[in-house]
């Protein structure tokens, strides 16, 4: 093979390597700092039985979440009524403990104006216990 030759094929693979679509290296994920930011809670006045319950309580009173989404160590429970739509965000409140109910959420299903909470969870345990 002739010295421009194998330049040339040499130059090509170099090229080639270069264009293969190879990625740089994805940043690493923070390193877990072991803090938990504890949420605050809201006050059960109106939503005793909700603010503090794991999920099988929830689940077990209000039936199978229309939305079940986790995120990290929180995670969303979403239950419909006929009328509105209630959102259950559980968080763990201390490192390792299981996550519980610490915020409530209501609003119309239609418009999504925000609703007593406490009305809607009524309509959709009502809701659960006729299905």
């Amino acid at each position: 093979m002739k010295t421009g030759a194998l330049a040339a094929l040499t130059a090509a693979f170099v090229l080639a390597g270069c264009a293969g679509g190879a990625k740089p290296a994805p940043a690493p994920a923070p390193a877990p700092t072991g803090v938990v930011r504890v949420p605050q809670v809201m006050a059960p006045q109106g939503l005793e039985g909700v603010i503090g319950s794991p999920a099988g309580v929830l689940t077990g009173r209000f039936g199978p979440p229309r939305i079940d989404l986790a995120e990290g160590d929180a995670r969303k429970l979403q239950f419909g009524g006929a009328t509105c739509v209630l959102d259950i965000y559980l968080y763990p409140l201390r490192p390792g403990a299981d996550a519980v109910a610490a915020h409530v959420e209501a609003r119309m299903r239609q418009g999504g104006d925000e609703v007593d909470r406490g009305a809607c969870i009524r309509e959709v345990e009502a809701r659960q216990q006729v299905r």
